[in-house]
């Protein structure tokens, strides 16, 4: 993402006119790769994350995460979790 970001940020400096961006030719042998390096280095990282398992990875993490979350709210509301003296176990009628 921060590829994407900084290539964005280079593109709007160089629309506005703020050098050296502004100076910067879109010519195919002038200053284009400097305006594309950050789009080039976003595909290669999707890539190598994607082709890794990363990205899949981190997902399952975050999905395990938000199920023990739940479980243990849920356990909680129940009255059913360890006594820590907000109710607890020590609720029931």
């Amino acid at each position: 993402m921060i590829f994407i970001i900084i290539g964005v940020a280079l593109i709007a400096l160089k629309l506005l006119g703020v050098n050296p961006m502004a100076e910067w030719n879109y010519e195919l042998t002038g200053d284009l790769w400097k305006m594309v390096w950050p789009f080039v280095a976003a595909l290669i990282w999707w890539a190598w994350s994607d082709a890794s398992g990363w990205t899949r990875r981190r997902e399952m993490e975050r999905d395990d995460q938000r199920k023990a979350e739940r479980r243990a709210r849920n356990i909680a509301n129940m009255g059913l979790g360890p006594k820590d003296g907000k109710g607890g176990q020590g609720r029931r009628r």
